[in-house]
C-alpha cells in the first residue's frame, strides 16, 4: 500500500502538468486572436482581422463626440473596411499605444476578454470554431474622460 501512494502522486502530478499545459495553450491562443484584432487595426493588416474575427461578429460601441456618447453598430464587413483606412497613414498609433489584454474567463468553447486599445475599451466574447478562437461579440466605448474613472 505504501508503494502505491508515490505512484498515485506521480500520476496525479502528470495529469496536473498536462492540464496546466492545455490551459496555457488555450490562453495563448486567445491572446493571439485578440492581438490579431488590435494589431490588424493598428498595422492596417486586414488579413489579421480576417484570421481572428468570426464573419458573424456583432460589434456595438459608444464613442465620445462633443461631450456626448454616440452609439455605433458595426458588422464584420464594416470592421474589415475600417481596418483598411483607420490607420492607413500610420498616425493613429505609436509604439506606446496600448494593447492590454485581460482574460476574464476561459471555458472549453467560450472566453471573455477585455482589451484596452488606442480607441478605447473593448469587451469581447470569443468562441472556438474548428479548434481556433474567433471573436464573435464586441462591446466597446471610447476612453472615459480623464478624472471620471468611467463614472
Amino acid at each position: 500500500m505504501k508503494k502505491l501512494i508515490p505512484i498515485a502522486c506521480a500520476v496525479l502530478c502528470v495529469f496536473w502538468l498536462i492540464n496546466s499545459a492545455k490551459v496555457e495553450a488555450e490562453r495563448q491562443a486567445i491572446i493571439a486572436a485578440v492581438l490579431d484584432y488590435v494589431e490588424g487595426l493598428y498595422e492596417d493588416a486586414t488579413e489579421r482581422l480576417e484570421r481572428s474575427v468570426s464573419p458573424h461578429m456583432a460589434k456595438r460601441g459608444y464613442y465620445m463626440r462633443d461631450g456626448v456618447y454616440k452609439e455605433i453598430p458595426m458588422t464584420y464587413e464594416q470592421l474589415v473596411d475600417l481596418s483598411k483606412r483607420w490607420n492607413k497613414d500610420g498616425t493613429r498609433v505609436t509604439d506606446k499605444s496600448p494593447k492590454k489584454i485581460d482574460i476574464y474567463e476561459i471555458l472549453d468553447q467560450t472566453a471573455s476578454v477585455k482589451l484596452t486599445a488606442e480607441w478605447g475599451i473593448d469587451y469581447m466574447h470569443l468562441g472556438k470554431y474548428d479548434g481556433k478562437w474567433k471573436i464573435v461579440n464586441v462591446l466597446w466605448q471610447s476612453h472615459p474622460p480623464e478624472g471620471t474613472n468611467g463614472h
